[in-house]
């Protein structure tokens, strides 16, 4: 979802980090609707609903009104959550429990959510892609229903791991990954550190530039809030302080308010959307999951990743996210990304978001759909990655 670090001191700065016409635009929208309205690990089997493939997939795309685009737009129809839930089970990844789905038959695709979310923001794009693909998708440790281990340190590093140990030991083929802003740098790390038959393709939807926003130390707007930011940090550190954050954030209402403020198309944010982050959030754990994300370091950048990612790529950017703008550096880098790596696609969203996939999921199927089905075949199954050396 969010940038942690935007989502904690929301009602202080979140309006703040882009002061271009598009943000004031954006403000008044708000404003407006405020006003009216490592151990052995083990993988249990879970049923998979097969469909048909290609073609179908393309035409309930096109059904969802892959055309123009803006602030409202008819939102295909979404899989019943509890439908969803019932699809998951666990796996044990070094002694942890971690949740994920998997549905449909076909090449396998990882979807990986952002900060706060978990497979249920997926709702509005497993249902399309699993007429056509195996369909993994994911509760990243600390997130959804996977656990939350008290006092765990949080780090992108740990999260790309996990990544690839599922890869291993779950899916055991090569798979593409498709992640929305932390989780795309997962899976930038992730397909970095691994071979290119054993990551298939990447598709990032607004990926983020770190695990918070101290990362973009170059983005003007980040460097006149860093002194806040550190405050924000300092803090969160004190038990009661960071508790009382955490509930105020996760309010119902001041959720909701988090994200019109971050969707381009406001009629995507229902209430199903905010029991989506807000449910998980009231479990055991979840206060130290926030902290730790928020207040941990932000990880690897993806712009000294991205030279290693020899798999095709897929570059999906909503114009209106105020979180990873596009006239930031991560955004800058990206934009201009497909003259440099021949491997590496972008297209722009317009009017849309930092969550593309659950903000405009017609214009993104629009795109993901005929990259999927334009990759070569996979190659012979990879063998699994060797352990690593004994220091």
């Amino acid at each position: 979802m969010a940038a942690a670090a935007a989502l904690a001191s929301s009602h202080i700065h979140h309006h703040r980090l882009s002061s271009s016409p598009a943000a004031s635009a954006r403000a008044r929208v708000l404003h407006h609707r405020r006003r009216s309205s490592s151990l052995p690990s083990t993988a249990a089997p879970c049923p998979q609903h097969g469909g048909p493939r290609g073609a179908r997939a393309l035409r309930r795309a096109a059904a969802g009104g892959g055309g123009g685009s803006g602030s409202s737009a008819t939102l295909p129809a979404a899989l019943p959550l509890e439908e969803l839930y019932r699809s998951c089970t666990t796996w044990t990844w070094r002694g942890m429990r971690v949740n994920y789905l998997v549905r449909g038959e076909g090449p396998p695709v990882l979807l990986v959510h952002g900060f706060g979310a978990s497979v249920g923001h997926w709702r509005r794009n497993i249902g399309v892609l699993s007429e056509s693909y195996t369909v993994y998708a994911i509760d990243l440790l600390g997130f959804g229903a996977s656990e939350k281990p008290p006092g765990f340190s949080y780090t992108m590093e740990t999260w790309a791991q996990l990544i690839l140990d599922f890869l291993d030991d779950v899916v055991k083929r090569p798979t593409v990954l498709v992640g929305n802003s932390v989780g795309s740098l997962a899976c930038v790390i992730a397909a970095a550190e691994s071979s290119r038959d054993f990551v298939r393709g990447l598709v990032l939807l607004n990926c983020s530039g770190g695990m918070n926003n101290k990362a973009i130390v170059d983005d003007w707007r980040i460097k006149l809030l860093l002194p806040l930011l550190w405050l924000i940090d300092f803090l969160l550190k004190q038990r009661r302080i960071a508790s009382a954050l955490f509930e105020r954030v996760k309010d119902r209402n001041n959720l909701k308010d988090i994200l019109l403020s971050v969707y381009g198309n406001k009629d995507a944010v229902d209430d199903e959307l905010v029991e989506i982050i807000r449910g998980p959030a009231d479990g055991e754990g979840a206060l130290d999951a926030f902290v730790s994300t928020v207040t941990g370091p932000p990880g690897p950048s993806p712009i000294a990743l991205m030279p290693a990612v020899r798999a095709p790529v897929l570059v999906l950017w909503g114009d209106q996210d105020p979180f990873t703008p596009i006239d930031g550096p991560v955004g800058k880098y990206f934009s201009a990304l497909p003259g440099e790596l021949p491997n590496v696609t972008l297209h722009m969203l317009e009017g849309v978001g930092h969550c593309p996939h659950d903000d405009r999921p017609d214009l993104v199927h629009g795109k993901l759909l005929p990259w999927l089905d334009s990759l070569p075949a996979a190659a012979a199954e990879p063998t699994s990655r060797a352990p690593a050396p004994a220091a």
